[in-house]
């Protein structure tokens, strides 16, 4: 199939209304078959998806190795290729994921052996960008973003000075980039709807990256956020709609939401989810999928794959009939919310 494209906000990219997102080759949560994981990637670009998100936390620079081998082989013609800046990589000291204290950011499993450093100043964005260049042999990147400036990532009582420390630093350093055409698009990659309101409304920025605040589980990002980047023209690009797992596994035993173990009140959201999916004979994923992609702020949702056939897997959910008597079940449940645009 022709995988549609859309209009990237303003930016002037135009990208594949579904991307691949890198974290699981990074070994999010297993380390994966060398082999395996550059055939998951290339299977990506023969599927006709060009968006091609990474960061330089994915293993502590191990998905960006991969992204270039494949990249090497394929060419980087037509691919819109997508990493962020916040941690630079110290090869002399191994291992180590940088991430504050008591927070619920994950680590890898494997990776490379080198110390991530957070770092949002100006230097160290510029170094990040160096590095995502040499680990991928690339001489430019389509979209940079500042990454992981939130509660999340940092804790409530650092994440002030990191936001300070991004727009008087590393945001500088994006702009420097965009302005000498060595970036196309500058944003943000976060986790929370809040933090991407207050970086819409602090900077010029062409796209934002939000993972897992605009779900068929949970929709925090509608009331200010995405109203905010239609009115901006900002590109929106989802990741996490499967909420770390769950919306695509469903309500089994071990189902990850957030990166951790579903607790008992998201299972059960979810369970009832779920039952209205299999009244209309839809599966779970396939309605998360439709619904993150029906918002017309939203240029393009990201999702992870460990291997050649979940791509494929991914890919086929584009074309899925959604019945419209199901979003209206589900609002009428009070399990969606009711200004939620639904698909047509």
């Amino acid at each position: 199939m022709t995988i549609p494209t859309r209009q990237l906000g303003r930016s002037g990219l135009v990208v594949s209304s579904l991307g691949f997102g890198a974290a699981p080759l990074g070994d999010l949560y297993k380390k994966l078959d060398e082999q395996v994981a550059l055939s998951t990637v290339a299977e990506a670009l023969r599927a006709g998806i060009n968006l091609l998100d990474v960061s330089p936390h994915y293993g502590n620079g191990l998905a960006e190795h991969r992204y270039g081998t494949v990249l090497r082989i394929a060419g980087r013609e037509g691919v819109v290729l997508s990493t962020k800046v916040g941690r630079w990589m110290d090869p002399r000291v191994a291992g180590g994921s940088a991430v504050g204290v008591g927070v619920v950011s994950p680590g890898f499993a494997g990776g490379l052996p080198h110390r991530s450093v957070l770092d949002y100043s100006y230097d160290g964005a510029m170094r990040s960008f160096e590095q995502s260049l040499l680990r991928m042999g690339t001489n430019h990147i389509d979209i940079l973003l500042l990454h992981d400036v939130d509660v999340w990532t940092h804790g409530v009582d650092a994440v002030e000075d990191r936001f300070r420390e991004a727009m008087n630093g590393a945001y500088r350093a994006l702009e420097r980039l965009r302005s000498e055409g060595a970036v196309k698009a500058i944003g943000v990659g976060l986790n929370e709807a809040e933090m991407c309101v207050r970086f819409a409304k602090a900077g010029d920025f062409d796209t934002v990256l939000l993972a897992g605040r605009y779900s068929l589980l949970e929709q925090p990002a509608l009331e200010e956020f995405l109203p905010l980047a239609e009115s901006k023209r900002i590109g929106v690009i989802l990741g996490g709609v499967y909420n770390s797992g769950i919306l695509a596994t469903g309500a089994v035993k071990g189902a990850r939401y957030n990166y951790r173990e579903a607790p008992r009140e998201v299972l059960d959201k979810v369970s009832r989810i779920e039952a209205i999916c299999r009244a209309h004979n839809v599966m779970l994923a396939d309605a998360a999928l439709h619904f993150a992609l029906a918002h017309p702020a939203v240029s393009s949702v990201v999702l992870g794959a460990e291997t050649p056939d979940e791509v494929s897997r991914n890919v086929s959910s584009l074309t899925r009939s959604i019945p419209s008597a199901l979003w209206s079940d589900l609002k009428a449940e009070g399990l969606l919310d009711k200004t939620a645009p639904t698909p047509a």
